[in-house]
């Protein structure tokens, strides 16, 4: 049955317009519900932009009033908590490709264990952010946008630039 929610979701839904027009109301809720079929756990009111790909959806959990951003891409393991907002084209990474041995050109060494990426509640990250795997974003978190995420981000901080660093405290 999930074969056939993902199918209707990557075939259909995921082509739709974005959820910001007011004459296609009914597309938000119809995306969540069938992505959300795919995700590990989903919660009230979610929002998946147009777009966004999210592999099989296995491994994912999304909480509730929190949303994935138009064109966004992302796998899992991976948490998200209540109340965060995603902007467009953000990128979330849970495993890279093995590069340490010399003789095997570096496409055939295959990928690393994924690493479970965690995004806590009321986190706003903006377009085009890049998370690695493995991180850890704290709660009422501000990434700026084009932002490398490269290790984790305390609670309440805003951060910007590649590699992302501190800018200041929301407190």
């Amino acid at each position: 049955m999930k074969l056939i929610y993902l199918i209707i979701y990557y075939c259909i839904l995921q082509h739709l317009p974005e959820t910001n027009n007011r004459y296609f109301y009914i597309i938000r809720p119809l995306r969540a519900f069938i992505a959300g079929k795919t995700f590990d756990s989903v919660g009230r009111k979610v929002n998946i932009e147009k777009g966004a790909n999210f592999g099989t959806g296995r491994g994912i959990s999304v909480g509730s009033y929190s949303g994935i951003g138009v064109r966004s891409y992302l796998r899992g393991p991976l948490e998200i908590g209540d109340f965060v907002m995603m902007g467009p084209e953000v990128i979330i990474l849970t495993n890279s490709h093995l590069f340490d041995d010399l003789d095997i050109p570096m496409c055939r060494q295959g990928s690393s264990i994924p690493k479970k990426v965690t995004i806590e509640s009321n986190v706003w990250i903006g377009t085009r952010v890049i998370i690695l795997p493995g991180i850890t974003i704290g709660e009422g978190a501000i990434i700026g946008a084009g932002s490398v995420a490269t290790k984790s981000v305390p609670k309440r901080a805003i951060v910007g630039g590649n590699p992302a660093k501190i800018i200041r405290y929301r407190d």
